[in-house]
């Protein structure tokens, strides 16, 4: 089912309706279909069409960190805090402290693998 919403929204893309919600929509679907790199790469352009949408920054943390690039999460994470603090969104504000605070203490590990100690 995602892969045939995702080919519909795609449809719209470039067209009136294309905005923020859309790309994070679109962003939604390729998170559920487990597609890191085509979710945050949706959740960057609805960042970039509205910076203060504070959803998008938490789930493109989420895209990034499930992909593999915890900095980036972190970094995305922080930008998120900052505009969910701004728009007086407390509780994505917390979610995404949570998560960043999980990314500085995997970033600060010295651990690189499983088979450390």
């Amino acid at each position: 089912m995602t892969t045939a919403i995702i080919a519909n929204l795609e449809k719209l893309l470039d067209g009136p309706r294309d905005g923020a919600l859309l790309r994070y929509s679109l962003g939604n679907e390729w998170l559920k279909a487990e597609q890191w790199e085509q979710a945050a790469a949706r959740f960057r352009e609805a960042v970039d069409k509205d910076p203060k949408y504070s959803a998008a920054w938490k789930l493109l943390g989420k895209a990034l960190a499930e992909g593999g690039r915890p900095a980036e999460a972190l970094a995305a994470y922080r930008q998120g805090i900052t505009v969910a603090e701004g728009r007086g969104d407390v509780q994505a504000a917390k979610e995404m402290t949570v998560f960043a605070r999980r990314l500085e203490k995997l970033l600060q590990s010295p651990d690189t693998g499983p088979d450390q100690t």
